[in-house]
This record gives structure tokens, C-alpha cells and sequence, in this order.
């Protein structure tokens, strides 16, 4: 029986999930025919290194690819023969059963000295190559230094530190990273769909945390749960496959003490206790909460780019909280909490480390119980005859402030990942300035920023989010305020950004967080 993770395979660069700073590089070489003759895939396993080989193997030899274009057709010779596998010219070889120099030698070495069969380029993909043997490395290292014409080597490692430098510095280097929790769940749920399985997006979100980052874990996962529950899969099938997580409990114990409910919490532990739950773990994800939790408190950008992700659901929940929080009150928690966690270890009553913590910090003085709630206009606003928008002659107008606005700001962010993951880093790099006439302008530091929210594509996936958080209908617009501060005026960025190469050149060096996100990930703007 074929699982999940063979089944849904990408078969093209546009399938493929995350690591958008590898694509981007291999797309270009691809399409201006300057492909390295040699590569070095690193990083964790189940997050694409091979598959992105194949990919690469199959757009390099398609036969109907014409220069300036990256994708496989899927149609030609070539290109069925490499994704049925029966191609003699790709040729895998797992170098953790294939160690010695010899295997190198008969395997590697002499099969590159012959043309290839009938593709354009022979390409050896060799899977785990820090098991080599260093009389192995030594002779694929005198290949490498002298390739054979229409030979490209892809080497595949989990531990790029055992392989020798002298093979890395003849290898253009890739380091793939783990896959973010949205875009592993926007998999599964493509998955789901195909399948024809109803399943709740939470249960999508706790596959997707519990594979951290593996894409072919969650695909794992999500098989055996499909398996258990059939075409429908609630909590309670769910919950027979993936182990339980304490995050919606530290989420819930957190809302508890920042209201200072010291009984409700002392009560909630323990029943944690008699449910047995692992207490040094749980206050594990309890300190890495509450780290993001003062990383967004210092700035939004920090708590996006440095803290863990945990799906779009707890992350609201995160932010509403952190809205109930001064800086140092979550300083005071963290402070707490990391000193106690080697305490419980030697305590004879293993939560009492806990409640007295609970005791302090729900006594203590600085604490906030409640934080007060922006005040409404009274007044709705007067919309003049000749700026009425015709689009909202049926619409009521609105009697949100911007402050309002704003303090709902980062949930925008987070549900608009789930239509348009790139979508997301444009609306961190704005500052919401006005709400007038139903319309909420928001300006930019860039115009290329601004002129992308106008697409009517995109404005509309905006204002449908807009309309799912505000429950009002809202249009938007963008302005450009090239003095605009990206990071004082509290603008949250995402590394998993796509923008032009060409704006990059144009945009001027400076220190903001914005320019360096930019400057560091690369990319490029895709409709």
C-alpha cells in the first residue's frame, strides 16, 4: 500500500513546500542553463533535500523546457522516465550501505566516465555522504575537482560537519531548514482534501507541531490518523495517534495568572499532576511561551522571527495574552520559572515548587490584572458626498478607531497566512494610519510594497480577511512614507518572504529590520 508522503511527492518546484531561498537560486540557474557541476544538500531529514534533487534532475533534463523557464513539463521521455524511476541516468546511491572506496569507485567514478544513456545530464544523487569512508572521500574529491562533461553530483547529508572541507568548497551549498508549522499545515490540508477527509485545522496544527518541521513525519502522522478515523477524523480519533501537548495548557495556565487567579491556577496544576503530566516539560513550553510572549513585548518582529511557531490558532491566542502584559511582568515570570524548573526535580511534593511560584507572582504588586480596553468612537464618522467610495454606498460606516485596528493587527497577519503566505510579510512591512470612510490606509516605506496590496487579487484577499477579524466590511489602501520607522512603529516582519531581486538592489543599506530581512532571505515578489 503506497503512503501519503510517496502519493502527494512534489513533482515540480511549484509543489515544493518551503526552503523558497533554495528554489529561488535553482530556478535561476535553470532557467539561464548555469547549473553548478556539483551540489551539498544539508540539513535535517524529511524537510526535502531529495526530493528537491529529483525536481532539479527532472527540470535539467526535460526535453520541452526552453531557456528562461524552470518547470519539469511532465510530458516528455525524460521527464517520465525520471519520476517512474526507470531512468539509467539518475542515479541514487545511499552512501551509509555503500562506505568504502571501492563502492565509490565502481559505483561513482566509472559510471560518471560514460555519457549518458539518453539524457542530457548523468546526475548522481548520494544520499548520507558523510558515511563515506575518507579513502572514499579522497576518491570522489579527485572527480569532483575534475568533472566529466554533463555530469552533476548532488550530495545529500544530515551532518554536513563530518563531511571534509576539501569536498564542501567544491560543492555549491545549500542549507535546508525546517518547514514552518503554516505551510506544513496548508500541505496537509491540500492532502485532506484530495483524499476527500473532513479534519479540523487544530488537528492539522498539532500533526504539523508534532513533526517539528519534517514534512514526511506529518505526512506519516496524518496517514495513520486518516487510517484510525476514515473520512472523518475528530479530537478523540486524533488523540490516539498524536501524542498529547501541554501547549494549550500553558497557554491556558498563563491567561489564568495574568489575572491573577492564584486559586484557579494552583488548581489547574494539579489536576495536571493527577493527570500525569510531565511537569519539568510542561514548564519547558511554558518558558519558551512566555519568551515569545517578551519578544513580541519588545517587538512583534522578534516574536516572529525568533520564537517558535506554533499554528495560526495558539498564535492568536499568544498575542491576545501578550496584550494583557507589561515587559516586565513577563521578565518576572520567566525569571520565576527558569529557577524553579531544577527545583521540582528534589521536591518531595513535585508541583509545590510551582504553586509558591503561583502565590508570588499572582501578589506581587506590578502585576496588571486587567489592562483597560480602547474606548470606541461615539461619533460615527461623516463620509463628504465627493469621497464616497461606490463600492460602499451599501455598506454602513464604521465606528472603528485605528487604534482598534491596530491592536488586532498581528491576527490579520497570522489568518492571512492560510491565503497568501508571502502576502503576510508585506502587511508587516506597513504601519495602519487611518480609518476613514470604511477605508484603512496603511503606508508603506516602499512603493513596491504599496503598488503589490493594490492588485485587485490581492486587496481582496486583504478585505476578506479584514472582514473575518473586524466583522465589518472594510476596504484598503495604501500610501508611501519614506520616512516611515519600520521598527518603532511596532511593524512585524516573516523571513519566509518572497521579493524582487530588482527592488533589492534599489533599496538603499540601512540598519532597519525590514532592509535586513530583505537584504538576508532574498527572493522575490510572486503574483
Amino acid at each position: 500500500m503506497s503512503t501519503l508522503y510517496r502519493n502527494y511527492r512534489p513533482k515540480n518546484f511549484t509543489e515544493l513546500v518551503g526552503q523558497n531561498h533554495i528554489k529561488t537560486t535553482l530556478q535561476y540557474e535553470i532557467e539561464l542553463d548555469r547549473m553548478a557541476h556539483s551540489y551539498l544538500f544539508c540539513g535535517p531529514r524529511g524537510i526535502g533535500k531529495t526530493t528537491i534533487a529529483r525536481v532539479f534532475a527532472k527540470a535539467v533534463n526535460c526535453i520541452n523546457r526552453k531557456k528562461g523557464e524552470h518547470e519539469p513539463c511532465e510530458k516528455c521521455n525524460a521527464c517520465l522516465e525520471i519520476a517512474k524511476n526507470k531512468s539509467l541516468d539518475i542515479i541514487e546511491i545511499d552512501a551509509a550501505s555503500h562506505t568504502g572506496v571501492d563502492n565509490v569507485r565502481e559505483n561513482i567514478i566509472a559510471a560518471a566516465r560514460v555519457v549518458p544513456n539518453s539524457l542530457k545530464y548523468k546526475i548522481f544523487i548520494i544520499d548520507e555522504v558523510h558515511m563515506l569512508s575518507i579513502s572514499a572521500f579522497n576518491a570522489l574529491l579527485k572527480i569532483l575537482e575534475e568533472p566529466p562533461e554533463n555530469v552533476i553530483f548532488i550530495l545529500c547529508t544530515t551532518e554536513a560537519h563530518k563531511i571534509p572541507d576539501t569536498i564542501i568548497s567544491r560543492c555549491q551549498r545549500f542549507d535546508f531548514r525546517k518547514i514552518s508549522v503554516s505551510d506544513i499545515v496548508k500541505k496537509l490540508s491540500y492532502i485532506s482534501s484530495e483524499e476527500e477527509i473532513e479534519v479540523d485545522s487544530k488537528i492539522l496544527e498539532s500533526i504539523a507541531r508534532q513533526s517539528e518541521g519534517h514534512m514526511r513525519d506529518a505526512e506519516s502522522i496524518l496517514g495513520q490518523v486518516i487510517a484510525i478515523g476514515g473520512k472523518k477524523i475528530t479530537e478523540k480519533e486524533a488523540d490516539l495517534v498524536i501524542p498529547r501537548s501541554n501547549l494549550i495548557e500553558v497557554v491556558s495556565l498563563i491567561e489564568l495568572l495574568s489575572n491573577k487567579n492564584a486559586q484557579a491556577s494552583i488548581e489547574f496544576v494539579n489536576k495536571l499532576v493527577n493527570d500525569g503530566v510531565n511537569l519539568k516539560k510542561f514548564l519547558e513550553d511554558l518558558i519558551e511561551i512566555l519568551r515569545k510572549i517578551m519578544l513580541i513585548k519588545v517587538n512583534p518582529v522578534l516574536g516572529d522571527k525568533l520564537g517558535i511557531e506554533y499554528g495560526e490558532h495558539l498564535e492568536i491566542q499568544i498575542n491576545k495574552i501578550a496584550n494583557k502584559f507589561e515587559i516586565k511582568n513577563i521578565i518576572s515570570f520567566l525569571n520565576k520559572f527558569i529557577k524553579i524548573k531544577n527545583e521540582i526535580k528534589n521536591s518531595f511534593i513535585i508541583q509545590l515548587p510551582i504553586e509558591i511560584a503561583i502565590v508570588e507572582l499572582c501578589n506581587a504588586q506590578e502585576i496588571n490584572k486587567t489592562i483597560t480596553p480602547i474606548q470606541t468612537q461615539t461619533q460615527p464618522i461623516t463620509v463628504p458626498n465627493q469621497q464616497i467610495n461606490p463600492t460602499q454606498t451599501n455598506n454602513k460606516v464604521i465606528n472603528l478607531s485605528i487604534d482598534q485596528i491596530k491592536l488586532k493587527w498581528n491576527e490579520i497577519l497570522i489568518k492571512i497566512k492560510k491565503y497568501n503566505h508571502s502576502l503576510s510579510f508585506i502587511l508587516r512591512a506597513c504601519e495602519p494610519k487611518e480609518i476613514n470612510n470604511n477605508t484603512l490606509t496603511v503606508v508603506f516605506k516602499y512603493k513596491f510594497h504599496k503598488e503589490r496590496i493594490e492588485e485587485q487579487n490581492i486587496r481582496s484577499v486583504i478585505e476578506k480577511v479584514l472582514l473575518e477579524v473586524y466583522k465589518q466590511k472594510i476596504f484598503i489602501t495604501g500610501a508611501i512614507d519614506e520616512k516611515l520607522d519600520l521598527v518603532n512603529n511596532n511593524i512585524v516582519q516573516n523571513k519566509n518572504t518572497e521579493i524582487s531581486e530588482e527592488d533589492l538592489k534599489n533599496n538603499k543599506e540601512d540598519d532597519n529590520i525590514a532592509d535586513k530581512v530583505i537584504k538576508n532571505f532574498g527572493g522575490k515578489i510572486i503574483s
